[in-house]
């Protein structure tokens, strides 16, 4: 599933959410019809803030276009960015994790954002991304291991933040030095370069000034027969097991 390469992985191409619906009917108020109107960039989700009311989501998409967050449940919520391509959503609660798909509609087409967007009750937020690193949401300060992803073959990606502009180094038990780069917003997504064994690992990454340490529990994910996704806490942090487009598992840690 995962790539067996230790460079930093680049965005994949844009995954739908399934399950998510149709587009919303498009409004008297949206972009006229025209070339220049007709490609966007798709929407993203930049930052997202627990709230007791409930989880808070700011994100960019096309100035003026509608945002639609659909659930593989069918529910869907909406927001239109404004003039600068801002956008703020609130959602209600919920008692468990939850993943949703990230759309916009400019002109007559629908633009899809990549990966899903995963919120839990406990805080941690991320974009899940199937066969590659997820990218945390939530508020973190720097530097910071974000998230370590794996599939049932031990395939596994590191990812989180560091100096912009660096490199940075991961090892697993002190051994398998890889070694990557955060790019300009600091964000780093390191491929290791032989899977990791089942078993409870030590990863560490290493840059300027900086050192990020995490235990690994490598174990197969149990067959997801309640929905799309289960989460459980571990000694570092929170564990999703996820369905991905393609119908596989991957596991996402999202340490403290």
């Amino acid at each position: 599933m995962f790539p067996k390469t230790a460079t930093v992985l680049t965005a994949l191409a844009a995954l739908a959410l399934s399950g998510c619906g149709r587009a919303p009917p498009r409004r008297p108020d949206t972009p006229a019809d025209n070339p220049a109107n007709d490609y966007a960039a798709p929407p993203a989700v930049t930052l997202v803030r627990n709230d007791p009311g409930g989880p808070i989501l700011s994100g960019t998409a096309a100035p003026g276009a509608p945002v639609r967050l659909g659930s593989p449940t069918g529910a869907a919520v909406s927001v239109r960015a404004n003039a600068a391509g801002r956008w703020t959503l609130r959602l209600p609660p919920a008692a468990e994790a939850r993943i949703f798909g990230l759309s916009e509609t400019v002109g007559a087409r629908q633009a899809q954002a990549q990966g899903y967007v995963l919120l839990t009750p406990q805080g941690p937020a991320a974009l899940l991304r199937a066969g590659a690193g997820a990218l945390r949401l939530d508020p973190r300060r720097g530097p910071a291991l974000g998230a370590i992803d794996f599939d049932a073959e031990g395939g596994a990606v590191v990812s989180g933040l560091g100096p912009a502009d660096t490199p940075v180094f991961v090892r697993v038990d002190g051994r398998q030095a890889v070694e990557g780069r955060a790019d300009s917003q600091g964000r780093y997504s390191v491929a290791l370069s032989q899977p990791v064994a089942r078993g409870v690992h030590t990863v560490e990454v290493n840059g300027d000034d900086f050192a990020n340490t995490a235990q690994l529990d490598v174990t197969p994910a149990e067959p997801l027969v309640s929905g799309p996704l289960h989460s459980q806490f571990t000694g570092s942090g929170l564990r999703i097991d996820w369905r991905t487009p393609g119908g596989g598992v991957q596991s996402t840690l999202l340490p403290d």
